[in-house]
């Protein structure tokens, strides 16, 4: 007998992230033993030059591949091999509690939401200015209603309708993503909803990566002139890797 489709699928991009993505997937495995739906996991191996693949085989996740390095891509593509009727996109230096899981499936299951996101707590270390960021960016989200894009989600048909993550952008694309499902789910008399109450923990790498004024700088240049995300130069730092993060073989960069 075929095998039935899972209700949901946690759809996670993946660029040169064999070290930090263990802990992603086991937090999923753990939340997601707590919801009586099924779900699967399915990692988009974003043109890694390391172990990314085989640490999410490993884990038993499904791998899928995207040769071009771009984050919007990467979530195109696990979307487009997921399987399930809600999809959730968590990014792989990321965890999320049970209740953010939970609550975003409850909100999905009840008919009348079209997607969300969660508020995001980062390991800063004490950084001042990039917790001034991340308490920024909190307001944002929460006042606006979009969604970080360490954890999207959205009902498959909203996806769709919308045309998936802009490829056009090389970062914020969740950004946008979420206008496009927030005008969607509108006609419809749906709801999107950016959770409180169950925030989900993303790394503080790029706090050890980047000076503060980097970061800084970047967040501002970002919120003053937002297309500038259309340069994946101005977007390093989401792109960047430490050279013991990666091999030898560059990855494909799709065409600006």
């Amino acid at each position: 007998m075929p095998e039935e489709d899972p209700d949901y699928s946690v759809v996670v991009p993946a660029y040169d992230e064999e070290l930090l993505l263990p802990r992603t997937l086991a937090s999923l495995s753990q939340a997601m033993a707590t919801v009586p739906l099924r779900g699967e996991v399915v990692v988009c191996d974003n043109n890694s030059s390391d172990g990314t693949a085989a640490a999410a085989r490993a884990a038993g996740a499904r791998v899928v591949f995207e040769p071009v390095n771009q984050i919007a891509r990467a979530r195109n593509a696990g979307a487009r091999a997921a399987r399930g009727r809600f999809l959730v996109f968590v990014d792989a230096d990321t965890e999320v509690p049970p209740g953010a899981l939970a609550e975003a499936l409850r909100l999905l299951e009840s008919g009348s939401f079209a997607g969300g996101g969660s508020l995001v707590l980062m390991d800063t270390g004490g950084d001042r200015p990039a917790d001034l960021v991340v308490r920024t960016w909190n307001r944002i989200s929460r006042r606006l209603q979009v969604a970080a894009g360490s954890f999207v989600f959205v009902l498959r048909e909203a996806w769709e309708a919308a045309g998936g993550f802009p490829e056009s952008l090389y970062a914020s694309e969740e950004v946008w993503f979420s206008f496009a499902v927030k005008r969607w789910a509108r006609g419809r008399g749906l709801g999107f909803r950016v959770l409180e109450d169950h925030p989900v923990r993303t790394s503080g790498r790029k706090v050890a990566w980047f000076s503060r004024w980097t970061l800084l700088g970047t967040f501002l240049l970002f919120t003053v002139f937002p297309f500038a995300a259309r340069s994946r130069t101005l977007c390093r730092v989401w792109y960047h890797r430490p050279a013991r993060t990666r091999a030898a073989a560059p990855a494909v960069e799709a065409p600006r």
